[in-house]
């Protein structure tokens, strides 16, 4: 990484770790409130289905504004939604107020993910992308590894709602690091649209091109199977530590620690190994089953924790494969709608996976639907990799 893009690498860092603190407290707030492994997975569906939805929406944004400033924006938005969420839950009280703010701020996240990969394709198109985009997977695990464990126990001596306060005032501090990056001055202009469209036209437009372009329906598929196990995982992993297998909420803050440690490693190795883009995605997909069948098996929390530690760590690999055939297939010009569009398809299995937690789990044992959305993974897997899905 070199010294003068440090500030981009802290901005995305601090911006993961406030989104972190967020994503941490609404399934433990909502578990802690109604016991019932149930109420988390309908959760989890109510906040991740606006932000998958978004997508094509932010991906049309994207090729048609800067992506910095729709960046920078983003970051704005969601600190002023965390003060709006806090104010709303004092006057009128309820859960549903962390809820709404969860699902307004994946709004808002979706559109900044969306501008950071414009900004990773343009910014530094010098470089290797497999290299980049692994650093900035590292940057952002750096805040997934601290962003459970600051959580968690600022929750013991605070009220949730400081907590939420606190992810507020890191949002401004992300965009003010990110002021202090040189390389905004690197950005390559953006490549002309072939036409202009009607936004509705723009997303018939990319829908056609997922269709027509060969690899990335065999990848939506995979991304598909993948998003089935990580949506129960991240739905159930609260009820399963700290009701079934009755560890503490610091234990359930050290297991997302694992993880993001062990997507460390991996992203480590992804970033300094050369390995084939197929072999990338095969390796990262086959492991993420496993370790979906040993959560769905596990009858000790160790194996939960082995299970979890490979879906977490081999999850960000399978990202940097799916990333980097994108970028390799979507025309430049049509990247940002395209790209839009697949996240949204790759995704819309994770609130799918919560309302399956929702309609099959019992009480705070989820081990059965885990073993099943293994199998349905493993099943998707066995069919979209029969053949490569890119030569590289």
């Amino acid at each position: 990484m070199l010294v003068r893009d440090r500030a981009f690498f802290a901005s995305l860092f601090l911006t993961v770790l406030a989104d972190q603190i967020l994503l941490f407290l609404v399934p433990l707030v909502i578990f802690q409130i109604t016991g019932d492994v149930a109420w988390s997975g309908l959760a989890f569906f109510f906040e991740t289905l606006p932000r998958y939805l978004t997508f094509p929406a932010a991906g049309i944004l994207c090729d048609r504004f800067p992506p910095i400033r729709l960046l920078r924006i983003s970051r704005i938005l969601r600190a002023a939604a965390c003060l709006v969420g806090i104010t709303g839950q004092m006057v009128f009280g309820g859960v549903w107020w962390l809820i709404g703010l969860s699902a307004v701020v994946g709004i808002l996240t979706t559109q900044g993910m969306l501008a950071l990969e414009l900004l990773l394709v343009r910014a530094f198109a010098d470089q290797r992308f497999e290299k980049i985009a692994s650093y900035g997977q590292l940057a952002a695990q750096m805040g997934v590894v601290l962003g459970p464990l600051v959580a968690a126990y600022l929750m013991a001596v605070w009220p949730w709602e400081a907590v939420v306060v606190v992810a507020t005032a890191l949002f401004v501090l992300a965009d003010g690091a990110f002021l202090l990056w040189p390389g905004k001055t690197r950005m390559t202009a953006s490549p002309p649209a072939a036409e202009s469209r009607h936004p509705l036209a723009d997303l018939k437009h990319a829908l056609g091109l997922v269709w027509r372009l060969p690899g990335l329906m065999q990848a939506i598929l995979q991304a598909a199977g993948v998003n089935l196990v990580i949506g129960a995982t991240l739905a159930t992993a609260a009820a399963m530590m700290t009701g079934y297998f009755s560890q503490s909420e610091q234990a359930y803050a050290w297991l997302q620690v694992g993880g993001a440690l062990a997507t460390l490693g991996v992203l480590t190795l992804t970033a300094h190994v050369h390995l084939g883009l197929n072999t990338l995605g095969r390796t990262a997909y086959a492991l993420i089953c496993f370790g979906a069948v040993l959560t769905g098996l596990g009858a000790h929390p160790l194996v939960y924790a082995a299970g979890f530690l490979l879906i977490a760590g081999f999850d960000k690999m399978f990202n940097i494969y799916v990333r980097t055939l994108r970028k390799e297939i979507i025309p430049a010009a049509d990247f940002g709608k395209t790209t839009g569009v697949i996240i949204c398809l790759n995704n819309l299995s994770q609130p799918l996976a919560g309302l399956v937690v929702a309609a099959f789990a019992a009480g705070d044992d989820a081990r059965t639907v885990l073993l099943g959305l293994a199998v349905a993974m493993a099943l998707l897997g066995g069919w979209t990799f029969r053949r490569p899905v890119c030569s590289t």
